[in-house]
């Protein structure tokens, strides 16, 4: 297993290495961005959900 680290890419010139990071910016940019922001938002959707489930709804205390 040594021998997997010792070894360099290879790359076929700049042509393949522009390609490959077209690849990976396309991943990132429709792919694991939009989903970890969707994470994100529906993260802290939920938190603000189950505090209000615990504490009740943010406003003024009912007046009785």
């Amino acid at each position: 297993m040594p021998e997997l680290f010792q070894r360099a890419p290879s790359s076929n010139g700049p042509r393949s290495r522009r390609r490959l990071e077209l690849l990976t910016f396309l991943i990132l940019a429709f792919g694991i961005w939009p989903l970890l922001a969707v994470g994100v938002v529906g993260g802290y959707g939920f938190i603000v959900w189950m505090f209000q489930v615990v504490f009740g709804p943010p406003g003024p205390p009912a007046a009785h």
